[in-house]
Order: structure tokens, then sequence, then C-alpha cells
């Protein structure tokens, strides 16, 4: 009888400590309540962060407006807008006059320029005559793709050069897309610039 008993004191003692109390909830919800608050305050300075670039670069005027009648499409380009930098600076991102915000694009060139419509954001014109080139690069303010899948185009606005990323549903409209700008300013190359 001894083992049993020895037995039943075990069995006891093993369902007292499986049912004793381990989840101290108050200590767990302190934390997960300051990791909320940490995760805020990241939030709040990245958006101050934002807030600060766009009052730096508010010399920068106001984008051209799309013309009422822009004139007949020599093509068209259905894809994402990436973002613009300053000319040759892949990583200084432009984000005043909503520059900076990524959104879907539809690219139209015409004799007027290319008409930049973006849902959800502000759409804006490059004028003809502020086209400088177009290359195929890898990479524009923080989005990097394969060699050659980033359509970008440097034009000048405000006394500035800026580089503007596009990205096509379609990767080989891009190359059509490089020689038509580039043809309408002879000064141009379609190689990227050197990181």
């Amino acid at each position: 009888m001894t083992p049993f008993i020895t037995l039943a004191a075990q069995a006891a003692e093993t369902a007292e400590q499986k049912s004793a109390e381990v989840t101290d909830w108050a200590a767990r919800l302190g934390w997960v309540a300051g990791l909320l608050l940490f995760i805020a305050f990241v939030y709040w300075l990245m958006r101050q962060g934002w807030k600060w670039r766009g009052s730096l670069q508010s010399d920068l005027p106001p984008l051209p407006a799309l013309p009422e009648r822009p004139g007949e499409a020599t093509l068209t380009l259905s894809g994402r807008y990436h973002g613009s930098t300053t000319a040759g600076q892949w990583l200084d991102r432009i984000v005043a006059h909503g520059l900076g915000t990524r959104s879907r694009a539809e690219l139209t060139l015409t004799g007027a320029g290319i008409s930049v419509v973006r849902p959800g954001a502000s759409d804006f014109l490059i004028p003809a005559a502020a086209l400088r080139e177009a290359r195929l690069d890898k990479g524009i303010a923080g989005k990097v793709l394969a060699e050659g899948g980033l359509l970008i185009v440097t034009w000048e606005h405000g006394g500035k050069l800026l580089d503007s990323g596009f990205r096509s549903d379609r990767a080989a409209e891009h190359t059509a897309w490089v020689e038509a700008l580039n043809s309408m300013n002879p000064v141009s190359t379609t190689e990227g610039i050197a990181r």
C-alpha cells in the first residue's frame, strides 16, 4: 500500500503544479501597453520627419496642372509612380506637393509633355520644355528593382532637376518611352547614374 499512497501523493502534487497560476496579467498588459505606446511614438517621429522634409522643400513651386486640351497622345503607360528625387541623388526623396506619395499612375505623352494622372494623389504635368532625359535604372527613393526595371524621367522644376520614377505594368514599354523622350531632347543619355 505504501507505493500506492506515494503514487497518489505524487499525482496530487503534479495536479497542484499544473493548476498553479503562472500568468501575471497586470505585468503582461503593462508590457503590451508600453509596446503600443512605443510604436505610436516611432510612427509620430516618422510623420514629423516627413513634414520636416516637406518644409525644407517648400521653395519648390506648385506642380504644373494638366492642360485642358493636351493634344494627341503619342504614348500611354499604365503602372506605378514610385516617387521623385533630386536628380542624381536616388535616395533624396522630394515630398513637397505630393511628389513623395507612391501611387498608381497613368502616363500620357503628348506635345505638351507627360500627363501624370494619379488616383488618390495629385495629378501633374511634366512640361515638354522641362524634360531633360529618360533612362532605365534599377532604383529610386527606397525602391530597388532588377536592372532596367524603372523608367526614370529627369525634368526641371523650379530651377531644380528632378528624377521621377515610373514602372509600367508591362516592362517592355519602358524602352519605347526612353526613345521617345530622348528624341524630344537631343542632349540626353540612357545610362543610369553611377552609384
